[in-house]
């Protein structure tokens, strides 16, 4: 259990002993980081916990109350990192994701990078050629595990990580999230635990909401990643399923596992037998000079199934990804018959032409350096418009950074405001299944950098001391 949560444990057992009465004032944040020696983030996190449990609310400009019996009777079994939850996120995913497609908008919350850093005019051209030379057969042969020649090709990129994976074990998918959620759906039933990480991709929030599932979250460092402890103990406690998570540039905090941590991990879950869902779909966009191994790479019992996709890195709404689903893999290639059928096969041919003939190398160079530069623009942003104490990450590959306000903030309350001025962030909430990381915001750096992004920074710092965004607090 993390700090927080035993704050907050500490505060709920406070409150339903009766020995804070309904409606008197609970100690401010100040008093609690004083009294407690806890960070403004722990103490933060605490009161958000005992109000998703129904113990206490927040009053404008005044602070945190005891709730009425009326309303703290819902909270008999809160969720915490330490247990299971029911997931319920996709509401707000939705109002977040909708608010960011507004035209105009400067896009720090949005998911993928700039469309003007792929070859797109290349790529078609691959794919016109692979449209007038393909098989009428192919609609027969091309069904999953998907086109051959594809499937060779992606092989062969793992050969470059040193992987060796046979092409007949590569289902191809309509991107990596089908890939994700097949290879979910492979190894779960309804009720079962996942655990997943926190903060973590809200995708697989939604996709365990929608499969009836229950999430185990397992806390994140912004600097080590995924915290094996945690995960080690939640093992001992739960009958876990299956893992959920991203060994290469964490989608949100771009953090990546060491190797170390990696083969540990695996190491882990083989000792449990549990499988572990790889999602490393930015993997190709690291800036070091070689590809960082998965934690497929250390696999020996065929427990990862490693998924990935050519969205991020390649050919953005041509929907091609695939899973690469080790002792699963007959499962999850029935799975996607039984669903969706087949990933587009012209647009499989199409990329497998790229592959082979387009300059992949060449073009994944040219666009790792435009994020490199994009990112230490960024850097210099926030040093510059955001209040000192200000926290973010560093990452390594990828696109996004994981950014902590050094004072309490109301992240959803920012993000409106900021749609409002004609800016989106991904605020903290959408990433855990707990609502949790209400102090934090993923920025997007994925795009060219221009004074319309220098000055959605501005607006965003301007914004953190509006009365609606420190409302609560």
């Amino acid at each position: 259990m993390t700090r927080y949560e035993i704050l907050a444990q500490s505060m709920a057992t406070e409150i339903r002993s009766g020995n804070l009465a309904p409606g008197s004032r609970m100690p401010s944040l100040r008093q609690i980081i004083a009294q407690h020696d806890v960070s403004q983030s722990t103490a933060t996190r605490a009161y958000y916990l005992l109000e998703q449990w129904g113990l206490v609310r927040a009053e404008e400009r005044s602070g945190y109350y005891v709730a009425s019996p009326s309303k703290s009777s819902r909270a008999t079994a809160p969720a915490t990192s330490g247990e299971s939850a029911t997931v319920d996120i996709s509401d707000l995913v939705f109002s977040v994701l909708e608010a960011a497609k507004r035209p105009g908008i400067v896009p720090l919350g949005s998911a993928f990078p700039s469309p003007l850093l792929f070859p797109l005019s290349r790529l078609a051209k691959s794919l016109g050629q692979a449209a007038r030379s393909v098989s009428p057969w192919s609609t027969v042969v091309d069904l999953p595990p998907g086109n051959e020649n594809l499937r060779r090709q992606i092989a062969l990129r793992y050969m470059r990580v040193g992987i060796s994976q046979p092409a007949e074990d590569i289902i191809v998918t309509n991107g990596a999230l089908e890939a994700l959620n097949l290879c979910l759906m492979a190894v779960t039933q309804p009720g079962d635990i996942v655990a997943v990480e926190s903060p973590g991709f809200y995708g697989a929030l939604q996709a365990i909401e929608r499969l009836g599932l229950r999430a185990l979250e397992i806390p994140v460092d912004t600097q080590t990643g995924l915290d094996l402890d945690a995960l080690a103990e939640a093992l001992e406690k739960h009958p876990v399923r299956a893992c959920w998570f991203m060994t290469n540039f964490q989608n949100p905090t771009g953090v990546t596992l060491s190797d170390a941590k990696k083969q540990a991990l695996v190491e882990l879950l083989a000792q449990h037998e549990v499988p572990l869902i790889e999602d490393d779909v930015y993997g190709e966009l690291h800036y070091s000079k070689n590809y960082p191994p998965p934690a497929m790479a250390f696999d020996r019992r065929g427990l990862v199934m490693h998924c990935g996709s050519f969205s991020k890195s390649l050919a953005p709404g041509y929907r091609v990804g695939w899973a690469s689903a080790g002792r699963f893999a007959a499962r999850v290639q029935r799975l996607k018959l039984m669903t969706t059928i087949s990933a587009s096969i012209p647009a499989q041919a199409g990329i497998a032409d790229y592959l082979e003939h387009g300059g992949y190398e060449r073009h994944l160079k040219t666009m790792r350096l435009a994020m490199q530069s994009q990112r230490a623009t960024m850097f210099e942003a926030i040093r510059r418009w955001m209040p000192e104490g200000t926290q973010y990450t560093r990452p390594e590959g990828g696109y996004f950074l994981w950014l902590t306000f050094p004072d309490p903030v109301d992240a959803l309350a920012l993000h409106r405001l900021a749609i409002g001025q004609g800016v989106s962030v991904a605020p903290g909430p959408i990433f855990s299944a707990s609502h949790a990381f209400e102090n934090c915001i993923r920025l997007n750096y994925g795009h060219p950098w221009s004074p319309q992004i220098d000055e959605a920074i501005r607006t965003l710092a301007g914004l953190l001391v509006h009365p609606d965004v420190r409302a609560r607090f």
